[in-house]
């Protein structure tokens, strides 16, 4: 398998895997998500925030495919360093963004850059392996780069669901089997895998973006359509 910084950076962006050991215990035999601990922020922003990163993961055409008003309520979870917390703050000035993660230190460091940055509407919010802690009910859950580290996803979905408003979206963005890099095969979905266990959740498939080189971008709604 390749090694550096490229491929550092793609299997490391999601940070929901930290803490799974302690909460959920892998059981006997072949695993359905990827345990990372992300510790260090400051190590890790040297990958998250490569700008080499936006070549392929297209931040910007990501955040205007999803069309926020200006007051919308967004939470990025699995935020890491705020690589998309950050941008999504700019996009709603009138709404607010709930950058989640498990780690601490990764959520203080989200604080630190809200702060040097003037977004007020930034807010850092510790979540679990079991749920995201949502303080408030948002219009849109984006998960990028971490759905493959997420343990019994099909129940964590089922309770992200009751955080969603009315009409409300899930966008996962992960790696497809085919990608040059990111983490090992084995934690790599097919959309159609991803797309069963989100209809088992209780959601419908609602948009296929297929523009992401590396990763599938799929929308999903809670309800009958």
């Amino acid at each position: 398998m390749k090694t550096g910084p490229l491929l550092l950076a793609t299997i490391l962006f999601g940070c929901l895997g930290a803490a799974v050991a302690a909460q959920h215990p892998q059981p006997q035999g072949k695993p359905d998500h990827m345990d990372h601990r992300f510790d260090d922020p400051e190590r890790y922003a040297k990958s998250f925030d490569d700008p080499a990163r936006d070549a392929w993961q297209m931040p910007d055409r990501v955040i205007s495919t999803l069309k926020l008003a200006e007051d919308a309520s967004v939470a990025d979870i699995g935020a890491g360093t705020g690589y998309f917390s950050v941008r999504l703050a700019r996009v709603v000035p009138r709404g607010t963004v709930y950058a989640v993660d498990v780690e601490p230190k990764m959520l203080e460091y989200i604080r630190k850059r809200a702060t040097g940055s003037a977004l007020t509407n930034l807010v850092a919010v510790q979540g679990d392996s079991v749920s995201p802690r949502l303080p408030k009910a948002v219009d849109l859950a984006l998960v990028v780069d971490t759905y493959h580290h997420i343990p019994n996803r099909v129940d964590y979905f089922k309770r992200l669901a009751t955080g969603l408003t009315r009409g409300g979206r899930l966008a996962i963005i992960d790696f497809r089997k085919d990608a040059p890099d990111g983490p090992p095969p084995e934690f790599r979905f097919e959309a159609a895998q991803i797309v069963e266990e989100m209809t088992k959740a209780g959601y419908r498939l609602d948009a296929d973006h297929a523009f992401l080189p590396r990763q599938h971008f799929l929308v999903f709604r809670t309800g009958a359509p």
